[in-house]
C-alpha cells in the first residue's frame, strides 16, 4: 500500500489539518520524521546541493499553514520542507523534489531550496537569505490593487532581520498599510552564529516599533498558541488594518545544513529545547484532551514512518529530468 497522503491531492491535505487536530499532529510527526529521512539520505549519497531541515520547528510550520488559506501567498526560506509538507504538498513531491526525480513538486528542477506548489499558497522557497520579505509585501499591495482579502506572508530566519529587505519590507508595508504577516522563526542561530553575536536586541518584535505595526511574541513550540496568532494577524490584515510582525520563539535540532553538527552550540542548549518539543507538547496534549491514546501516538509514529519509507523507495526509482528540461521553462523574447 502506498503512502495514503500522497493519495490526496495538496488542497485536500491542507483541509485536512484545517479541520482536524488529530491530522495536524499527524503531519506534525510526518514533517519531523521526513527530515531525518533527509538528513538519511543526504549521507547516503542520494542528494545533491545542500539541505536545510527544520526539526523542532514544526509547530510554526504546521500553525501558519492551518491558519492560513490556500490563495494567501507564502514565501518563505531556503528551509521550507515542513511549511510545504504542513501547507499540502505531498511526501512524494518534497521528496521527489529535494531528490531531483520528475516525481518533485516542480519535477526535480528546483531542488530542496526552491520546493513550490501555487495550488496551496506557495511560492517558490528562496535560496538567498531575506528576499522573500519585500515579495511578500509585494503580493500585500497586489491584493490590495486588486480588491482581495488575500494576504502575503513572510516566512523567515532571525538572520535575515539586519539586511535591508528585512527593514525595507516591513517599512513599505507599514507606509502603505499593506496586508502582510511578517513571521520571524527565531531559532538563535543564523547559519553558525548565535543571535547575541550579531543583534543587539532580545527580541526581534521589537523591531515592529520602529514601523508603527505590532509586534508579537509567540511561542514557537506550541502550534495552538502559533495558530491563534497568525490568525489573529491575518484578520487584522484583512480587515485593512496594515502589518504585523511575529516573532516565533523556536530552535532548530539539526545543524544549519547537511553535515553541520552544530558543536558551537552551548552544552546543554539543544537538550533544554528538546524538553518542549513541539511534537511532544501537541501530542500531550491531544490525549488530555481525548482526542489520542499512548498507544494512537505509537501507531502513528509507526505508521507514518512505513508511509515515508514507501515513499523514499518509489521516488529513488524514479527517473531524473533530462539535460533538455533545463530550458523548457525558459522564454526568450
Amino acid at each position: 500500500m502506498g503512502d495514503v497522503s500522497d493519495l490526496m491531492d495538496p488542497l485536500e491535505r491542507r483541509a485536512a489539518v484545517r479541520n482536524n487536530r488529530v491530522e495536524r499532529y499527524r503531519r506534525m510527526v510526518e514533517i519531523r520524521l521526513v527530515e531525518d529521512r533527509v538528513l538519511e539520505l543526504y549521507a547516503e549519497g542520494h542528494i545533491v546541493g545542500s539541505t536545510h531541515t527544520c526539526q523542532g520547528q514544526e509547530a510554526v510550520s504546521m500553525g501558519l499553514a492551518t491558519a492560513a488559506r490556500p490563495s494567501d501567498p507564502i514565501m518563505c526560506t531556503y528551509r521550507g520542507h515542513g511549511l510545504a509538507l504542513a501547507s499540502g504538498v505531498t511526501p512524494e513531491a518534497v521528496l521527489g523534489e529535494i531528490l531531483n526525480k520528475t516525481l518533485g513538486a516542480i519535477q526535480g528542477l528546483g531542488g530542496s531550496m526552491h520546493l513550490c506548489d501555487p495550488s496551496v499558497g506557495l511560492f517558490p522557497t528562496f535560496a538567498i537569505v531575506g528576499a522573500g520579505i519585500p515579495v511578500a509585501a509585494g503580493a500585500g499591495l497586489a491584493a490590495q490593487v486588486l480588491g482581495r482579502d488575500d494576504v502575503g506572508i513572510a516566512c523567515f530566519g532571525d538572520g535575515a532581520v539586519n539586511i535591508g529587505a528585512f527593514h525595507e519590507g516591513l517599512n513599505l508595508a507599514s507606509v502603505w498599510e499593506l496586508p502582510v504577516v511578517f513571521v520571524c522563526e527565531n531559532n538563535l542561530y543564523g547559519e553558525y552564529t548565535r543571535i547575541d553575536h550579531t543583534t543587539p536586541i532580545d527580541d526581534i518584535a521589537s523591531r515592529a516599533d520602529a514601523y508603527g505595526m505590532p509586534g508579537i511574541i509567540v511561542d514557537g513550540q506550541d502550534v495552538d498558541v502559533v495558530e491563534a496568532a497568525v490568525s489573529s494577524a491575518l484578520d487584522k490584515a484583512r480587515a485593512g488594518e496594515g502589518p504585523s510582525l511575529l516573532e516565533m520563539k523556536t530552535y532548530r535540532y539539526a545543524g544549519h545544513s547537511r553535515g553541520d553538527a552544530g558543536t558551537y552550540r552551548p552544552v546543554g542548549e539543544l537538550e533544554g529545547w528538546q524538553r518542549r518539543d513541539p511534537v511532544t507538547i501537541f501530542g500531550q496534549r491531544l490525549i488530555d484532551e481525548g482526542f489520542l491514546t499512548d498507544s494512537a501516538i505509537e501507531d502513528i509514529a509507526r505508521e507514518t514512518a512505513s508511509e515515508i519509507e514507501q515513499t523514499v523507495e518509489r521516488v529513488l526509482a524514479a527517473p531524473r529530468p533530462g539535460i533538455e528540461e533545463m530550458f523548457r521553462h525558459v522564454v526568450a523574447p
